[in-house]
């Protein structure tokens, strides 16, 4: 769970990576044959039983920097992800950040062109907002109208949601699925995880090749398998058994992760 990818020196919730140690990042999964992929292109491969040696790589929040930074190295090793921007934000800013620098989202001509760079677009809620916290009116305007938005700006199906700042419950689980989604990532689920609550592992600048190593030896063992999807996709999101499979690692930093640990 990637979130901006750009300069480090103003960082108070983790939420960036500098496009070198990003590079370096990518190269260290390259090294070991394995392929960074978008959420959706996992879930296809998982189906085709083509999902070893995949690892899923998501964008959270939907920066800018994300087509000037982050795109052209993925593209360089051949690679995909997904982004899960904010429909009720577009061309705004991180302004539900209390500290550290404003930064611009994408534009809807930027959202546009990423996912026509073959990236896929998911949903981040419309004003990134703690969905447990919210009222029923609010949480349907969050995911399905969010859903709505963005597939209107992209004029394909949008098949992803990402839980603003990891925060879930059993209602907003509810929610996601009814409004249509195929899969939702969180940070770490707990009893909730499922297809509509995935974990995912926290990346961030300090993760040089052996912290790398230490996380995809680790995330299978302090993640929970999600039961109602089949071994493969556990096994690309890094949830299986890293050894066996040959994957184990589903890329990730920021904010989310901290403040879930706080």
């Amino acid at each position: 769970m990637y979130h901006s990818i750009a300069d480090t020196r103003d960082d108070p919730y983790r939420v960036t990576v500098s496009p070198v140690r990003f590079a370096r990042q990518l190269h260290w999964l390259n090294d070991r044959g394995l392929r960074g992929v978008s959420v959706r292109e996992l879930l296809d491969a998982t189906a085709a039983g083509r999902a070893k040696g995949l690892v899923g790589l998501t964008f959270d929040d939907g920066y800018a920097d994300f087509a000037d930074s982050a795109l052209p190295l993925l593209r360089r090793h051949g690679f995909t992800a997904t982004v899960y921007v904010l429909p009720g934000r577009i061309g705004g800013e991180n302004a539900w950040d209390d500290d550290g620098p404003r930064k611009p989202l994408l534009t809807e001509d930027g959202i546009v062109a990423v996912a026509r760079a073959g990236m896929e677009i998911g949903s981040h809620g419309l004003r990134h907002v703690s969905l447990p916290t919210v009222d029923t009116a609010t949480l349907a305007e969050e995911t399905r109208r969010s859903r709505e938005l963005l597939e209107e700006i992209t004029g394909g199906p949008v098949q992803g949601f990402c839980y603003p700042y990891g925060h879930i419950d059993a209602r907003a689980v509810r929610a996601v699925r009814e409004a249509g989604y195929r899969y939702g990532c969180a940070v770490d689920p707990g009893p909730l995880t499922c297809a509509h609550a995935l974990p995912r592992v926290h990346i961030d600048e300090q993760d040089t090749p052996l912290r790398l190593a230490a996380k995809r030896v680790l995330h299978p063992l302090r993640r929970r398998r999600p039961r109602d999807l089949d071994d493969g996709l556990g096994i690309g999101l890094g949830l299986g058994n890293a050894t066996r499979t040959g994957a184990g690692l589903e890329a990730m930093s920021g904010r989310d992760a901290v403040r879930e640990a706080s």
